[in-house]
C-alpha cells in the first residue's frame, strides 16, 4: 500500500512537517523527485531541522527510508545533512536507503546552473542555482552518472568524461569561475556515499510492498512546478505531481491509494514566474512576516498573496487528490479580512482554467472576500474549538476544488495540528 503526501501550490507548502507528522503510521518514507532546492522544515525536540535530501521520516527510529531514483543527489550535500541528522542520535546507515538508479549531481552541474542563469539575465528563472536543472538535463539526455556508477570501477573515467563535455559548455559560457574546491569536497562526499546503503530501488521498494509494508511516498518543491503541467517555463525539472511517485520509484500506480495535497491557508512563491493573486503591498508584507516567509533552502523572501483556488483546483484534479492538508492557517489569525481568488480575468475574459502559457496573457485574480476569524489558534486541539469563520473559510474551498480539508496545521509545532 502506498500513500503520496505533495505539494499544491508553487512548493514550501510545509510537506516536511506534514510526512514528519504521519510518519509513525508507515515503515517507508520514500522522495521520489526533486533534488537539493527542497527545504523540509521539521522541529525536533524543539530544534528546527531542515531536510534537504533525507526524507522527512529520518527522525523515526523505526522508519526506513528510501532516496528513489526520480531524486537526482548531491553527495555533498546529502554528507552535510547526514552528520547534521546524526546529532539527533539518528544512524543513517541503519535506516537510509538509496537507489542505484538516482542520478549524482556534479559540481559542473552547480556550474552550468549558475552560468545558465547568470547568462539570462532578466529572464532568469529563480533556480537556487544547486545543480538540479543540469542534472536532469544529463539524465533525459542520457549522460548522466547514477549512485550504482560508483560501484564501477570505470566511475572516475566516466566522471572525467562528462566533465570534459560539462567545460566545453561552460567554455561557451565564458565561465571563469574556479570550481577545483567544489570537486575536492565532492571526492570526499562520494566515498561516504559509498558506505550508505545503496539498493536495487525499485524491487526493495516492491518487495516491502508485497510483504504488506505500508509506504510514504514524500514530494518535494510543487505541482505548480511540475515540468509538465506547472507555469512553464518559471518549472522546476521533475514531475512534481503523482504521476511522479510511479516513475521516481518504480511503483505500478495501482499501488498507490491516498493522494494528500498540501496548501497553505494563503500562497506563496520563490523565485520568478506568474503569480496571480500576489500582493505587493502592506497585506502581502504582513503574510511574509506572521508566516516567516523566507526560503528553507535558500534563505529568499517568498511572495506572498491570497489562496488561489483556480491553481489549487487545477493542482488536485492533475494528482487525483484524495484529501486537502491545509497549513499554516494559524497566519491568518490576525487579519479581520480574507480573500480568495474564485476565478481569472485572462486578457478581460472571464475563466477557472489555468492558460496554455501564463506569461502570454494579462492576468487578474477575481477577489471574493470573506471576514477573517481574528482570534489566536495556535492552541486548539479540536476542530470543533475553531473559530465558526475559519470553518467556514475552509467549507468554501471544500467546496470548490470538490476534495475536504482533511488536517489543518495552525502552528509549526509536530502536534500543532487539528484533525477535521
Amino acid at each position: 500500500m502506498v500513500d503520496a503526501i505533495l505539494g499544491l501550490q508553487w512548493g514550501d507548502e510545509g510537506k516536511g512537517k506534514i510526512v514528519d507528522y504521519f510518519a509513525p503510521n508507515y515503515d517507508i518514507i520514500a522522495r521520489f523527485q526533486g533534488g537539493p532546492n527542497a527545504g523540509h522544515t521539521l522541529y525536533v525536540d524543539g530544534k528546527k531541522v531542515v531536510l534537504h535530501q533525507i526524507p522527512s521520516g529520518a527522525f523515526h527510529q523505526n522508519t526506513i527510508n528510501l532516496i528513489g531514483n526520480g531524486v537526482v543527489l548531491d553527495p555533498v550535500t546529502l554528507q552535510k545533512e547526514c552528520a547534521k541528522v546524526a546529532e539527533f542520535g539518528v544512524d543513517v546507515k541503519k535506516n537510509l536507503f538509496i537507489s542505484h538508479r538516482t542520478h549524482i549531481i556534479l559540481p559542473t552541474h552547480r556550474a552550468l546552473d549558475k552560468a545558465s542563469e547568470l547568462q539570462k539575465g532578466h529572464d532568469k528563472i529563480g533556480s537556487t542555482l544547486k545543480g538540479i536543472g543540469p542534472a536532469y538535463m544529463d539524465k533525459t539526455g542520457r549522460n548522466g552518472l547514477r549512485v550504482g556508477d560508483l560501484l564501477d570501477k570505470s566511475f572516475t573515467t566516466s566522471y572525467i568524461k562528462l566533465r570534459l563535455k560539462h567545460q566545453r559548455l561552460l567554455d561557451n559560457f565564458n565561465f571563469q569561475e574556479d570550481i577545483s574546491a567544489w570537486e575536492e569536497e565532492f571526492f570526499e562526499a562520494i566515498e561516504f556515499l559509498r558506505s550508505l546503503n545503496i539498493v536495487n530501488g525499485e524491487y526493495f521498494i516492491n518487495e516491502k510492498i508485497a510483504a504488506g509494508k505500508k509506504v510514504l511516498a514524500e514530494g518535494a518543491q510543487g505541482s505548480m512546478l511540475d515540468i509538465d503541467f506547472g507555469t512553464f517555463p518559471f518549472v522546476t525539472s521533475s514531475n512534481t505531481t503523482t504521476s511522479g511517485v510511479c516513475n521516481g520509484l518504480g511503483i505500478a500506480p495501482q499501488k498507490i491509494r491516498e493522494v494528500m495535497g498540501v496548501t497553505k491557508a494563503y500562497c506563496t512563491r520563490v523565485g520568478s514566474g506568474p503569480f496571480p493573486t500576489e500582493l505587493e503591498d502592506a497585506t502581502g508584507e504582513e503574510l511574509r512576516k506572521l508566516g516567516n516567509e523566507f526560503g528553507a533552502t535558500t534563505g529568499r523572501p517568498r511572495r506572498c498573496g491570497w489562496i488561489d483556488l483556480v491553481a489549487l483546483k487545477y493542482a488536485c484534479m492533475i494528482n487525483g487528490v484524495t484529501k486537502v492538508i491545509m497549513t499554516k492557517a494559524d497566519v491568518l489569525d490576525k487579519f479581520k479580512e480574507l480573500k480568495l481568488c474564485t476565478g481569472y480575468e485572462v486578457d478581460g475574459k472571464s475563466s477557472e482554467y489555468i492558460p496554455f502559457q501564463m506569461t502570454r496573457h494579462q492576468i487578474q485574480p477575481v477577489l471574493k472576500g470573506m471576514p477573517g476569524w481574528d482570534t489566536d489558534t495556535t492552541a486548539i486541539t479540536s476542530y470543533t474549538a475553531l473559530p465558526a469563520k475559519m470553518k467556514e473559510y475552509v467549507d468554501f474551498i471544500n467546496g470548490y476544488t470538490g476534495v475536504k480539508v482533511s488536517h489543518i496545521s495552525n502552528g509549526p509545532g509536530r502536534d500543532q495540528i487539528v484533525t477535521v
